[in-house]
């Protein structure tokens, strides 16, 4: 039994995280503090500070726990890592996680390539970005290609050199073919440095070139190679138009940062500048929890943004001074290798740089706020209409299982995850079921639900026990078990649950002759549903997604040595008699419960072949 007294006077006066859980184990609150001793106490001591929210989390909280770090630097790091593992309810949280492209130049290779990439690693290569549309990306590699026809192949230059043909963007004009040694590495390399200036917005030379040969060509009469050029122009000028010089003297990279609010929701706007360039924008909305003013949006937004992105800049601009702005400072510079500076413009062109951002973040609040709502009815809304069905509050975490098979060989079983009405899909898993012979849907459902449950169990006590300070996949257990079907199932995950001394709703989803979702069975009761209500279209979604990942999963291990109908093993049964059986008799069912003369009817089959099949299943 937990007792908070006693606990609070364990707390140690040092740096670390502290995790808050509701009475059913959820995680509802993450964060870090210097002292944990003086911080975690804040919330269980009267005062007339705390807001409306806070009073709320702290009234739900059931227990807690607490990880020491060396440092407050590592206990930023940690409260990142399980805030966007967790998603804690009272923690400001992005409501949508973003990755970017970048287009990378490979010059430690021999000939380098150009080519898309999403992630930035510590090699020989030079990266560009990030870029907000990924269409932006691939219509200027499609350019870079055009105008100085670098190579798009793998082939390990030089050493591969003439041993095989070239390519067809080589007959096509994109590329110079170095594989064929038709390009000398030092022409190839005057062309990656074109490819660079380019890429670095130095577009002056390359319109230059462009409009004298669109002319030379026209003064031929080779119209259909100027009409070529003209197209290339044009595209190069469409690149040009999309990068705004903000200083033409600033050749640094930054990230602008500024937000609106309003009661519920926040919408930070973002403007990448790299090399004194504006490249692209994006926007994020933000569900502000707890938090009231700016600067904790902010720094919770800071704090998540660059946990999750691989490019830190030299310079980030933002609206408000950060809490925490020194460490935060500091754990960026060790992400970037480099020094980053936090920076609140006071005046000038850099003040109205972020000003500009917070009108347009304030435009997009206001735009979309509409489309927020509906959104949240379809998923928030809906989740919460399927606990009220049930009579329980506070559903965010819902699985749901499934089983699939051919003819019952090869079972397997998935287990989707669904949060706050989305799914989940970093928490997906699949299961090959191991123990359960032949087409049998319960007892195979009994495997998967023991191993994953089994499994969180075992990480759980690892993690009390501090055998491992990483939370599993599994330690996370589900507000609601979705089974797909009656009461059979639900009783299983019953069985399964109480075996494992877990206490954790489940519902059967209920469906009729048709296949169709009818209703929902729950304490032995079957409950109907509005079928024109959210609850019921975000239930038939989960249906259908733990179907579509089993199928899926199935499919993929359908080969010859994987997956095989049980007529495979039936001694003297080829090929051509076990398609025959199956065309005679339609289903497996039928073929077992035929006997040795209907079976010996069929023309492909005789007599011993009959009585082969017959034996196998009696």
């Amino acid at each position: 039994m937990f007792n908070l007294e006693e606990e609070l006077k364990k707390l140690p006066a040092q740096p670390g995280v502290y995790i808050m859980h509701d009475s059913r184990d959820r995680i509802i609150y993450v964060g870090k503090a210097i002292s944990l001793k003086n911080r975690v106490r804040q919330y269980f001591q009267s005062s007339r500070n705390k807001t409306a929210k806070i009073e709320q989390m702290v009234s739900r909280i059931a227990w807690f726990e607490y990880i020491i770090t060396d440092s407050e630097l590592e206990a930023l790091v940690l409260e990142c890592n399980l805030i966007k593992e967790h998603r804690p309810r009272y923690n400001t949280m992005l409501k949508d996680d973003k990755t970017y492209p970048y287009i990378k130049l490979t010059l430690g290779e021999d000939f380098p390539r150009v080519m898309i990439s999403r992630t930035l690693k510590k090699d020989k290569s030079r990266y560009f970005g990030p870029y907000t549309s990924a269409g932006a990306v691939k219509d200027t590699l499609e350019l870079i290609h055009k105008l100085y026809r670098i190579r798009t192949c793998n082939r390990n230059l030089p050493k591969d050199i003439g041993k095989e043909r070239p390519c067809l963007n080589y007959h096509i004009h994109q590329c110079d073919a170095p594989c064929q040694g038709y390009i000398s590495r030092e022409e190839y390399a005057a062309s990656i440095a074109q490819v660079q200036d380019f890429l670095n917005g130095h577009y002056d030379g390359i319109l230059k070139m462009l409009k004298e040969k669109m002319q030379d060509a026209s003064d031929r009469m080779d119209f259909e190679k100027a009409i070529e050029y003209r197209d290339l122009l044009e595209s190069v000028k469409k690149v040009a138009q999309k990068q705004k010089i903000t200083n033409g003297n600033d050749t640094d990279d930054r990230d602008v940062i500024a937000m609106a609010k309003d009661e519920s929701d926040a919408v930070v706007q973002v403007f990448f500048v790299r090399e004194g360039k504006l490249i692209g924008r994006d926007h994020f909305h933000v569900n502000i929890a707890t938090a009231e003013d700016q600067k904790q949006i902010l720094t919770s937004f800071v704090k998540q943004f660059y946990s999750g992105t691989p490019f830190v800049p030299r310079e980030i601009w933002v609206q408000t001074e950060l809490e925490d702005s020194g460490i935060i400072s500091k754990w960026l510079e060790t992400k970037r290798g480099q020094k980053v500076r936090i920076v609140v413009p006071q005046k000038g062109q850099k003040e109205r740089l972020v000003e500009l951002a917070e009108r347009n973040a304030a435009l997009v609040l206001s735009q979309d706020k509409e489309k927020i709502k509906r959104e949240e009815l379809r998923t928030i809304g809906a989740m919460n209409q399927i606990g009220q069905m049930i009579g329980l509050d506070g559903i965010r975490r819902v699985e749901a299982y499934d089983i699939s098979n051919t003819s019952g060989m090869e079972s397997v079983g998935s287990m989707i995850v669904y949060e706050d009405g989305r799914p989940k899909r970093s928490d997906y898993r699949k299961f090959r079921i191991k123990s359960v012979k032949g087409p049998d849907d319960y007892a195979s459902m009994r495997e998967v639900l023991t191993r994953r449950f089994s499994h969180g169990v075992r990480e759980a006590k690892d993690l009390k026990q501090g055998e491992d300070s990483s939370f599993g996949s599994f330690t996370r257990f589900p507000d609601l078990l979705m089974m797909d079907g009656g009461r059979g199932q639900v009783n299983i995950a019953l069985e399964v649950l109480s075996e494992l001394g877990l206490e954790i709703p489940v519902c059967g989803m209920v469906k009729d002759d048709r296949h169709r979702t009818r209703g929902l069975y729950y304490n032995n009761v079957e409950l109907p549903i509005d079928t024109h209500s959210e609850g019921f279209k975000l239930i038939t979604r989960i249906q259908d997604e733990a179907h579509r990942f089993a199928i899926e999963y199935h499919r993929s291990l359908r080969g010859k040595d994987q997956v095989h109908s049980i007529l495979d093993d039936i001694p003297d049964i080829g090929p051509a008699r076990r398609k025959a059986l199956m065309r005679s008799l339609k289903s497996l069912e039928a073929v077992k419960e035929a006997s040795v003369e209907e079976l010996a009817e069929i023309p492909e089959m005789n007599r011993k072949a009959a009585e082969s099949v017959y034996r196998f299943f009696h």
